[in-house]
């Protein structure tokens, strides 16, 4: 009798746990198609522009209320490819991004609402040299196909609240503080 009893409950919630499974759709990145891009504006110069070649991704939706979603992407910053390359190394270093402590900045959108908008507006996590901000996101939602979809999204953010820049580079007289971040995201269907 305790033999079947364990048996039941076991079956139960391994039923319980293959719905919350069957419950949500999981869109990964394509990288190929995909793009991250970004902006620093200079004073009477060309602005710092470039893009990241290394980056993942994926995107959770909810299919029963659309409320629990979740998008977690990151970029590693030594893959970055800017106009400026010969300061590239400057870039990299403990001066501003200091990727060999911090080698990821990770934008986490923690659960949100949606339920088919083809715009939303959203305060996600943004984590820059270890740390983390509330930053908003404006993403565009394009579905393409039954399997597929776009994301475009615009995210600004203070570059000095992550200490990006130390020193004389702190200072927002010739390079601004306001960077931005564009993105050109294509996820499939898992």
């Amino acid at each position: 009798m305790l033999l079947s009893y364990k048996f039941i409950i076991i079956f139960l919630i391994s039923i319980f746990l293959s719905l919350q499974v069957w419950a949500k759709d999981r869109w990964i990145l394509d990288k190929n198609l995909s793009t991250i891009k970004f902006e620093l504006p200079v004073l009477l110069m060309n602005n710092v522009e470039g893009k990241f070649l290394n980056f993942e991704g994926f995107v959770e939706i909810d299919l029963e209320d659309y409320k629990n979603n979740k998008a977690i992407f990151s970029a590693t910053l030594n893959s970055m490819e800017m106009n400026y390359t010969k300061y590239k190394d400057l870039l990299l270093g403990d001066i501003f991004f200091d990727v060999k402590k911090f080698p990821i900045a990770l934008v986490d959108t923690k659960k949100f609402s949606f339920n088919s908008e083809k715009e939303i507006n959203l305060e996600v996590e943004l984590t820059v040299k270890g740390i983390t901000k509330l930053v908003p996101l404006k993403l565009e939602i394009y579905l393409l196909a039954d399997e597929l979809i776009q994301l475009k999204g615009h995210l600004i953010f203070s570059r000095t609240a992550f200490n990006i820049g130390k020193g004389r580079w702190s200072s927002t007289a010739i390079l601004r503080d306001k960077a931005s971040i564009k993105t050109n995201l294509f996820l499939f269907k898992e």
